[in-house]
């Protein structure tokens, strides 16, 4: 599959905690950045962390497969082999997940392996890895 990037652009409290989490942490690489925000290449996409001193996250979750899933959320579908070296990289890091690493739907067309984290201000990314990549968008 094909697709063009998306841009995503999100509200962070602190753009040093947001540098070290996105570059550092994540291994994202920075792009354009001002006093006021900073791009960065979100495994292929834009994404762009706009400083709000005032951030308050918003605590929502929808139950998904017996977890509690934190919304809104944003991340990347990536090969398996790179999802369980991220995995292994934030649990070295000391990453507290909302859903620890885990398969979910087992079994069925949309089996993936999934994690979800926040980010230093409270933003909740999901990073997951399709046992058939061709089944992304196929119905249970």
């Amino acid at each position: 599959m094909n697709l063009p990037p998306f841009h995503l652009a999100f509200p962070v409290h602190d753009l040093a905690a947001a540098r070290s989490f996105y570059g550092g942490l994540l291994g994202c690489p920075e792009g354009r950045s001002s006093d006021e925000w900073i791009d960065y290449d979100f495994f292929g996409h834009q994404i762009v962390a706009h400083l709000d001193r005032t951030r308050t996250p918003r605590r929502h979750s929808n139950k998904v497969d017996g977890h509690d899933v934190p919304v809104p959320h944003f991340g990347a579908v990536l090969p398996m082999d790179e999802w369980k070296a991220l995995a292994d990289r934030l649990r070295g890091a000391g990453v507290k997940f909302v859903i620890e690493p885990n398969i979910r739907f087992e079994g069925l067309p949309g089996e993936q392996a999934t994690m979800f984290f926040l980010d230093p201000s409270g933003n909740a990314l999901e990073m997951k890895a399709m046992r058939n990549p061709a089944n992304l968008f196929a119905k249970q």
